[in-house]
C-alpha cells in the first residue's frame, strides 16, 4: 500500500470531498480518485458510497479510515522523532484544526506565513475537536484551532475570530432570494445540524430554543463539508459561520439570509500547551500572521483573493453582512 494513497483517502474522507482533498494535496482531483480507485481495487472493497450526496463511507471504510488516521499519526510522531534527533524542529509548526475551520479560510494564513518564512515547513491536520485537544496536550501539535475554546490546567487558549452564524438555503429555496429574514421564518424547516456531541451543535439547539423556532432534523454531520453538500443537494437548509460558505456563495451553490432578531456568533480559539517544547519564536510568528487581515498580505496575494470575490449577484449578498471585523485580537 502506499501511504499517498493513504494520505489522500483519509484527506477525501476530512474535506467530504475529492476536489478539496486534492487540492490540499497540490494534485489533479482525477489522481485523488484514483488514489481511493487503487485502495478499493487492493482491498477488493468499496470504501466510499458515491451514490450518495454527500458520499457517506461504508462499513469497511469506516474501518479503514481508522486505521489509516493512526497508521499516518504513528509514521508522523516517527518523523518528528527523527527531526529532533537531528535539531530541525525549530523549523516546524504543526497545527491542528477543527474540520470546520475550512481548508478555504486557512489557505491565505498559510500562504502568507510561507511567503514571509519559507524556511519553516507547515503541518496542518483537520480532526475532530476531541483530538484537536488530544494533539497539543500530547505535544503532538504546538497549536489547535478550536471553536468555543476551553482552558485546563495545561492548556491556554486566546480568541482568535468570532464569526457571525448565518442561514444557509440551497438557490431555489424559497428564502434564496432574501436578504435577511426573522428566525420564525424557519420553523419546521427540514434542518442539517452537526452531530449532537460537538459544542456548536449544543449552543444551536439552545440557541433555537431560547428562540422559540422548533426546525425538523434531516442529517447531522461532524464535517462541515458535509452540512454544505447536503444543503446543497437539497434535503434542508443549515446555519453555519459565514466564513465557512464564502466559496460556495461565490460559486453560487449556497445562499445565505441573515437572521433578524439574533445575533449568533462562533468563537474560534488558538490553544497551547503551558509548557510548550517547540521555541516560541516560531509558533508566535504563525500566530502573528493568524492576527493579520488577509486583506493586507502581499500585493500578489491580494489579487488572488480579490480576483476570487468577483463582483456581482454573490460577492454582494455576502456585502449585505456588516458584522464588524471578523478578526479579534485578545
Amino acid at each position: 500500500m502506499h501511504l499517498r494513497n493513504a494520505e489522500l483517502f483519509c484527506d477525501v474522507v476530512v474535506h467530504g470531498s475529492f476536489s478539496k482533498a486534492a487540492e490540499v494535496r497540490r494534485v489533479s482531483q482525477s489522481a485523488a480518485s484514483q488514489a481511493v480507485h487503487a485502495l478499493e481495487k487492493r482491498l477488493g472493497a468499496q470504501l466510499i458510497d458515491r451514490s450518495k450526496r454527500p458520499f457517506e463511507l461504508t462499513p469497511a471504510g469506516s474501518i479503514y479510515f481508522d486505521g489509516c488516521q493512526q497508521l499516518l499519526r504513528s509514521f508522523e510522531q516517527v518523523e518528528e522523532q527523527v527531526r529532533r534527533a537531528i535539531g530541525q524542529t525549530k523549523n516546524r509548526v504543526r497545527i491542528a484544526a477543527i474540520y470546520s475551520v475550512g481548508l478555504a479560510q486557512m489557505h491565505d494564513y498559510v500562504e502568507q506565513f510561507q511567503h514571509l518564512y519559507p524556511e519553516v515547513m507547515i503541518n496542518l491536520d483537520y480532526l475532530h475537536p476531541d483530538e484537536v485537544y488530544q494533539r497539543v496536550s500530547e505535544n503532538q501539535a504546538d497549536l489547535g484551532l478550536v471553536s468555543f475554546p476551553k482552558e485546563d490546567k495545561d492548556l491556554t487558549s486566546i480568541l482568535w475570530q468570532e464569526q457571525p452564524m448565518v442561514l444557509v438555503v440551497y438557490p431555489g429555496h424559497r428564502l434564496a432570494d432574501q436578504v435577511s429574514c426573522e428566525v420564525g421564518d424557519i420553523e419546521n424547516e427540514p434542518f442539517v445540524a452537526f452531530t449532537s456531541e460537538l459544542v456548536v451543535r449544543q449552543k444551536m439547539d439552545r440557541w433555537l430554543k431560547k428562540a422559540g423556532v422548533h426546525v425538523q432534523l434531516i442529517h447531522e454531520f461532524d464535517n462541515i463539508e458535509n452540512i454544505k453538500r447536503a444543503v446543497e443537494a437539497e434535503a434542508g437548509i443549515a446555519i453555519l459561520p459565514l466564513p465557512t460558505v464564502s466559496r460556495e456563495v461565490q460559486d453560487q451553490s449556497l445562499k445565505i439570509v441573515r437572521l433578524e432578531q439574533v445575533e449568533w456568533f462562533r468563537p474560534i480559539g488558538i490553544i497551547q500547551r503551558k509548557q510548550k517544547s517547540v521555541p516560541d519564536d516560531v509558533v508566535s510568528k504563525f500566530i502573528e500572521v493568524l492576527h493579520e487581515n488577509p486583506a493586507n498580505f502581499s500585493s500578489a496575494h491580494r489579487e488572488t483573493t480579490e480576483g476570487s470575490a468577483s463582483t456581482g449577484e454573490n460577492s454582494s449578498s455576502m456585502d449585505a453582512f456588516s458584522f464588524g471585523p471578523l478578526i479579534a485580537r485578545e
